[in-house]
């Protein structure tokens, strides 16, 4: 494996996106984001760990953080969401986190087990996360009997953290309402959600 300059790694070709920035200790939260441009905004005075789009880049960029580096004092995972309720707008911190991409009851009838149980996080909205952009109106309404927002990283992110022991925090910041046309929305208001997000951290960190 080669080193790059952003962070990653390459492996027979294959570039790993994820970027550290800063330095993680004890006394300081580290903050998730799944890509730079909803980062754009953060100051440089805390850790910012970039893990590239998808469970799979999170999960995997967030355990090999923990792993080698100290703990923070709580992983605070920062992102863009699309909203599965009319009206819903601004910025959420969500109070549980589900995959809807994995059907956890046909596993748990299957063989018995259960995995990949939905996250309790405590109170606010249910963020819904899976391997798949959802930009049209049938898959946004089937998501909307689980869910009131959907990403694509933040389960990763947060079973990852938790089972390092790392208290998590989750805010997302609508950009787009899961819809037809949802990936021009997103396009057009991600910059813009950067901003705030990069507000809140000022605010609430």
């Amino acid at each position: 494996m080669a080193p790059r300059r952003d962070g990653s790694v390459t492996d027979n070709g294959y570039h790993r996106p994820m970027d550290l920035r800063g330095t993680i200790s004890p006394d300081r939260p580290l903050l998730v984001l799944a890509i730079a441009e909803e980062a754009a905004y953060l100051d440089a005075e805390l850790p910012v760990l970039l893990t590239g789009m998808g469970k799979v880049n999170a999960a995997a960029a967030v355990a090999a953080t923990l792993a080698r580096f100290p703990l923070p004092s709580v992983l605070v995972n920062l992102g863009t969401a699309g909203a599965l309720h009319p009206g819903w707008t601004g910025t959420h911190e969500v109070g549980s986190v589900l995959q809807h991409d994995l059907d956890t009851e046909f596993i748990r009838r299957l063989t018995g087990q259960t995995v990949g149980a939905p996250l309790a996080l405590g109170d606010g909205p249910t963020l819904a996360t899976g391997d798949r952009f959802i930009a049209d109106d049938a898959a946004r309404s089937a998501l909307a009997r689980r869910a009131h927002l959907v990403d694509m990283e933040g389960y990763a992110v947060a079973s990852t953290a938790l089972a390092f022991g790392v208290p998590v925090r989750m805010v997302k910041q609508v950009s787009d309402e899961a819809g037809d046309g949802a990936e021009r929305s997103w396009q057009e208001s991600v910059d813009g959600c950067a901003s705030v997000l990069a507000a809140w951290v000022r605010d609430n960190l």
